[in-house]
């Protein structure tokens, strides 16, 4: 494969949500971000009126400075040399008790701002977080873990540098150049209308900067999320990296990658080195044009020095805060980008939605039914249409070759997904009808990964029942014959098991699951394909627990080891979405179908 198309893949991998907008899509999302940051800053409008109020006269306070000064050369000067030193005297407090003023309320607002800001992440944090969890298998398996994880990291950042800097910048610009633009018309009309000249060409170059960043910051955010995606993918499959010596070409992808990522903060960075000194050359410009004027009309005796000295330091206060709107709106398109990226993975919808009028299920049975059910990933139906009736406590194998229909019935049971037609009811109640808290209660699924969290052994068997005393957790691990190989760690219970259960074997974090599923002691259990990467060793020590597990719970297995099926009552040969041999393990083997030509390959193989 060619650079260029690996290049085209990852950024298809990155940027699926927003590459290539059309003009109505853009506004769209800006809109869409802008209402999220409503929502967000919505509770803290007290606090942001009282901030607004603080730097308001935080801002008179700084810009008393520019005005005393010229009045002290016009006022106090020519009295002191007078002999009268009491305007001096007046105009000196007032400028220390307008600096004081102003460090005072600076630091008031930087720590209510910065207060308000941090309230603000902490909400947004919580409800992606929060959000991405409920949503369903479907999303996940689309929208890979290196995008969540940009999500929840970079984007946030660039809206936590907006909040922590940007707005402070903001507020006070705006507020200054607006102020600033009426003294300026005020202290002497002819120069101000002068100063105002350059504003036809600030408006021009800002509509400039603005047309051309919007685009460069969304690529910014796009090649971030990239080059997350790839690391997170690489270092989560390292063993695969590594075994199959996959560095070399691992780091042309980040290369490529990482030069996509310069060559988008590049373009970005020349917006800006182009539009800041544009500003600075448009307000230096302006300054010898207002300090030519003003001398003259200082010779002729038209305007006093210090109203002239007072109008050029606003006047450089005026063209300054300009430049701060400028990296203000840097950050601003960046947060900008990110928030387009948040609101649009909380406004995925869970396409297995909370029920509006539950049926509550207080003591399931476990009796399964599915009338005509019909499903499909895609345009590809897998599920062209079942019938189906399990009994309350019917151990129920589910058999076939790959692509069959196993784990997607499975998946539809445990409502990891809904059918597109059909109905499936646990206990007689259909499971859309059943709130999330219930069906979890009643049905546990345990996959082939077993997938465990880091801490202990005794908080991963807990994760089934988050109340469980030490005593019910190590019960549940007795039960199932996990007791031993746990009191025999370091640590026992309390042992760390690291990464992903890394520091257990594959049949050892099988028990610890199994024993986690025996303690939330479901009345449904979905075992897919719960044996299949295990040795013969962990498989027989697998299976004796199985025994336990499966007792008196309705169970649905998924096989590829026939020595599973032996512990069912029931098998199912499923075939392209269909049922084509249904019984009893026994009766099948002695039959001339599917199972029986399965069940002797499997013989076979064991020779």
């Amino acid at each position: 494969m060619s650079t260029p198309a690996v290049t085209e893949n990852w950024r298809g991998v990155a940027t699926e949500d927003t590459e290539q907008l059309s003009a109505g899509a853009g506004i769209f999302l800006r809109a869409r971000s802008r209402r999220l940051l409503g929502e967000l800053l919505a509770p803290h409008h007290a606090a942001l009126w009282w901030l607004l109020l603080t730097i308001t006269v935080q801002n008179i306070a700084w810009l008393a400075g520019p005005f005393l000064i010229g009045l002290g050369i016009d006022v106090a000067v020519p009295a002191l040399m007078r002999g009268d030193a009491g305007p001096l005297v007046w105009i000196t407090a007032a400028m220390l008790g307008a600096a004081a003023l102003d460090t005072v309320l600076r630091y008031v607002f930087l720590t209510w701002s910065g207060r308000v800001g941090q309230a603000v992440l902490l909400t947004l944090r919580r409800r992606v977080f929060q959000h991405v969890q409920r949503l369903p298998l479907a999303f996940h398996e689309r929208y890979t873990s290196g995008k969540t994880i940009s999500r929840l990291t970079s984007d946030v950042e660039a809206l936590a540098e907006l909040l922590d800097e940007g707005l402070d910048n903001l507020v006070s610009a705006v507020f200054s150049v607006l102020t600033i633009g009426v003294v300026l018309l005020v202290l002497d009309p002819p120069l101000g209308l002068i100063a105002l000249l350059g504003f036809p060409a600030l408006l021009w170059v800002a509509r400039w900067f603005q047309r051309h960043s919007t685009a460069a910051y969304r690529r910014t955010r796009e090649s971030v999320a990239a080059l997350i995606v790839q690391f997170t993918e690489t270092f989560g499959g390292i063993r695969a990296v590594q075994a199959f010596r996959r560095e070399p070409r691992n780091d042309e992808l980040h290369a490529v990658l990482n030069e996509d990522n310069r060559r988008a903060h590049d373009r970005a960075f020349w917006l800006i080195a182009v539009f800041v000194p544009a500003v600075t050359l448009i307000g230096n410009l302006v300054t010898v044009a207002v300090l030519g004027v003003g001398a003259l009309r200082v010779l002729d005796g038209g305007l006093a020095v210090g109203t002239l000295v007072s109008f050029l330091l606003y006047l450089r206060r005026f063209y300054d805060p300009l430049q701060e709107v400028a990296m203000f709106y840097s950050s601003y398109q960046s947060a900008t980008a990110a928030l387009e990226k948040l609101s649009g993975v909380l406004e995925e919808e869970p396409t297995v939605a909370e029920p509006t009028a539950p049926v509550a299920l207080p003591e399931p049975r476990g009796e399964l039914a599915y009338d005509g059910v019909r499903f499909g990933y895609t345009d590809r139906t897998v599920l062209p249409g079942l019938d189906l009736r399990i009994p309350a406590g019917q151990t129920v194998a589910l058999v076939g070759a790959t692509g069959a229909g196993k784990s997607t019935l499975a998946r539809l049971t445990a409502r990891f997904y809904d059918p597109t037609a059909g109905e499936i009811r646990l206990d007689g109640v259909p499971l859309d009808r059943l709130t999330d808290a219930d069906l979890r209660h009643a049905m546990v699924m345990v996959t082939q990964e077993s997938f465990l969290f880091s801490g202990t052994i005794a908080d991963n068997i807990s994760f089934g029942r988050p109340g469980a005393s030490r005593d019910e957790i190590e019960g549940a691990a007795r039960a199932i014959g996990a007791h031993p190989f746990i009191e025999a760690l370091p640590e026992g219970y309390d042992t760390d098991v690291r990464r992903r259960g890394g520091r257990l074997s594959a049949g050892q974090r099988q028990l610890v699951s199994f024993a986690r599923a025996f303690l939330a002691d479901p009345a449904v259990l979905i075992l897919d394909e719960a044996t299949s990467s295990l040795d013969v060793p962990s498989e027989r020590l697998v299976q004796r627990a199985l025994r336990t597990l499966l007792a008196d719970r309705t169970a649905l297995i998924i096989a590829h080891r026939l020595s599973t099926v032996e512990f069912a009552d029931r098998v199912l040969v499923m075939e392209d979405g269909r049922i084509v041999e249904d019984g009893s393990p026994e009766d099948l083997v002695g039959g001339t179908g599917r199972f029986a030509g399965l069940h002797r390959a499997w013989a076979d193989s064991l020779v």
